[in-house]
């Protein structure tokens, strides 16, 4: 009979201020208030109330009787519960000191720099997020989760090398073929355990669904399968706050949380904590993982995040900070996965669970990320050595950025600074290049958004793609190297 491994995600994100517009006079230490949105704080306590608090006293009780469990808290989840619900955070210290439970390691930020081209960003974060384990709770992870359990093979050698002992993602099948996950396998001679998505999800989407045949959904009945699995290591992970946020407490989700544990017991089934599942298990085989695989939406990729071209221009131009990022700290709060999440423009299922997580429309969360980032990067050229580069390097806000278009209109593509102009520039259609070379478009934009009057001066009255683009190319790269 297959053992349970049951993980809790625990986070909540700085969602960004929907009314935020520049404020120059606004020191240094009032960016934060100026950025970020003021219903933080109600929501975190609201959630603390609804899910945190009357969950975890649960979970301790279960604890005492024997049920093992494992928690995985962001960094920034841990600062809000200090800062607004000390309480709160007294009930996780409890749960992370008892002996049936560990706690996973994940990037302070729960953040998508793992996804950057150069992985030093995603190495401190996930060194900072256990550095606060340690300092709070006295305990250093040895098993980790990445942000939505966002994997490739490159992320499972880093995290290898940095000495943790496993690591948790999705059990996808592409990367699975005919095999289970209910076994553990490696990925670059990393100990990998695989979510076992159907169960997970009976949980933590289809709970409540009415339409569902299995409704209602009851521990007994939950327990049978997990009872009838023929592996031998079932890794259930959810979103913690399923319990009592996403779920109410009406829908008996308490009651389920309540009685798992015993129903398990009752079938000889043992809840075990992740170092021992790679302590006690040998692995059954190897998973290759090239394309990023994650927990998100129906596709389990990174098209969460990064699927639509709002999101990559947001991700690109957060990743390209770096220089501007005199004070990091903000930086890493817009790395928050959150962020991107908020911008997808999904259909069918997928679609309906962004809406119901999303801080505001998709076009306004964009709109929002990019006005602050923006700002966050005006202001801080001023610390530079480099001033004018930086300044021509800039992500711009969207009312300064270049929408490209063509005799008939907007044709769908827009550059929020000189690096995507660049890139939009080989692929929109030689049309819209004449359309704006003959009007002085690039010309003005360059002079007035950039503020590169020779660079300008240099592409006026050119009108092949080429020679326009091997001239903004080679400026680009000498103001890159500029800031380095």
């Amino acid at each position: 009979m297959a053992d349970i491994c049951i993980g809790f995600e625990v986070h909540q994100p700085y969602r960004l201020n929907r009314q935020f517009s520049p404020v120059p006079e606004k020191k240094k230490d009032g960016l934060f208030d100026l950025y970020f949105d003021g219903l933080n704080k109600e929501i975190l306590l609201r959630v603390a109330d609804k899910c945190y608090n009357p969950a975890t006293k649960i979970i301790l009780e279960k604890l005492d009787e024997g049920f093992s469990c494992a928690f995985s808290l962001s960094g920034i989840v841990i600062e809000q519960l200090q800062k607004w619900s000390p309480d709160t955070l007294s009930l996780f210290e409890q749960v992370a000191n008892h002996r049936n439970c560990e706690l996973i390691g994940q990037t302070y930020y729960h953040s998508i720099a793992s996804c950057f081209s150069d992985k030093t960003e995603f190495h401190d974060q996930v060194s900072q997020h256990g550095d606060l384990i340690h300092d709070l709770f006295n305990q250093r992870p040895a098993i980790f989760e990445n942000t939505e359990f966002t994997f490739n093979n490159d992320i499972a050698t880093m995290i290898r090398d940095m000495g943790f002992h496993g690591i948790f993602t999705e059990g996808v099948d592409r990367i699975l073929g005919w095999r289970s996950p209910d076994f553990l396998y490696t990925c670059q001679d990393l100990p990998v355990m695989l979510r076992n998505t159907t169960l997970s999800d009976d949980i933590a989407f289809r709970f409540s669904n009415r339409t569902w045949e299995q409704y209602p959904l009851t521990a007994d009945t939950y327990a049978s399968w997990v009872a009838a699995s023929s592996g031998e290591i079932i890794n259930v992970f959810l979103d913690y706050e399923t319990f009592g946020e996403h779920f109410w407490e009406e829908t008996g989700i308490f009651n389920f949380l309540r009685h798992l544990p015993d129903e398990l017991r009752n079938r000889n089934i043992t809840t075990v904590l992740p170092s021992r599942v790679v302590a006690d298990h040998v692995p059954v085989g190897t998973i290759d993982v090239h394309e990023t695989i994650s927990w998100a939406d129906i596709e389990k990729d990174t098209s969460a995040w990064m699927g639509n071209e709002r999101q990559r221009t947001a991700f690109h131009a957060v990743q390209s900070a770096r220089p501007y990022a005199t004070d990091l700290q903000i930086w890493r709060y817009l790395q928050t996965s959150d962020h991107f999440y908020y911008m997808a423009s999904k259909y069918g299922s997928s679609g309906e669970v962004h809406t119901y997580f999303s801080h505001h429309e998709a076009e306004d969360a964009f709109k929002t990320f990019m006005r602050v980032l923006s700002d966050y990067e005006s202001r801080n050229i001023r610390l530079m050595k480099n001033k004018k580069s930086a300044t021509s390097l800039r992500v711009l806000s969207p009312e300064l950025a270049f929408h490209f278009a063509g005799p008939t209109g907007f044709i769908g593509y827009a550059a929020y600074n000189l690096d995507q102009f660049e890139e939009l520039l080989c692929i929109v259609p030689e049309e819209s290049i004449r359309y704006h070379q003959g009007r002085g478009d690039f010309v003005n934009w360059i002079t007035d958004a950039l503020e590169e009057p020779r660079l300008a001066e240099r592409i006026s009255g050119l009108f092949e793609r080429h020679e326009i683009v091997k001239i903004i190319k080679q400026r680009r790269e000498q103001l890159w190297s500029n800031l380095k």
